[in-house]
């Protein structure tokens, strides 16, 4: 049975030759690189220029050898400074059982380009990242409210937005019966 080193052997190797040919193909797309070993998670995190990140997903979810064609995730982060937000790409290669995370640091008030046209199922993800932190994707079919209210104002997870902040609503019709049990 192979043990956790002998894995992480194993993935390290591949995972190093798959950044050399990020690098190689997008020269400097890739801003940096965490390997397991320098992270808390045993994933490989790429950091990617956020005008290049649909090349680069792309690359990664088509080109053989790689083959990341899930899309696991996608969520943000508010880190408080500039550049203020982390948007983060978790993706899956079923093939070859490897997952790999890719990060965009973006501005205040810089969109991110969306990735639907690549993964479907990115539309409500990059919904609830616009509702709660305000980063807009350009080229998204439909950006607007997911969780929140659509008379809501603000974002609710930005590190800005009041701890206690709540807003009141005058319902326009009165709640269904049922409801007031």
């Amino acid at each position: 049975m192979d043990t956790k080193q002998d894995w992480s052997v194993k993935f390290g190797e591949i995972w190093s030759a798959q950044v050399a040919q990020l690098r190689e193909k997008f020269h400097s797309a890739v801003e940096q690189v965490c390997f397991p070993q320098d992270s808390s998670t045993d994933v490989p995190i790429v950091y990617v220029k956020k005008e290049h990140l649909l090349d680069v997903l792309k690359f990664l979810k088509t080109e053989h050898g790689f083959e990341y064609n899930f899309l696991a995730d996608l969520t943000a982060t508010d880190e408080g400074k500039e550049p203020r937000f982390l948007v983060v790409y978790n993706l899956f290669s079923i093939s070859r059982h490897a997952r790999i995370r890719v990060k965009v640091r973006v501005r205040e008030e810089e969109d991110v380009p969306s990735i639907v046209s690549l993964w479907a199922g990115a539309n409500w993800a990059e919904r609830e990242v616009w509702d709660m932190f305000g980063i807009k994707f350009e080229g998204h079919p439909d950006l607007r409210r997911l969780l929140m209210d659509e008379r809501w104002v603000g974002h609710p997870l930005r590190k800005d937005y009041p701890l206690r902040g709540y807003q009141i609503f005058e319902t326009p019709q009165p709640a269904h019966p049922e409801l007031l049990e």
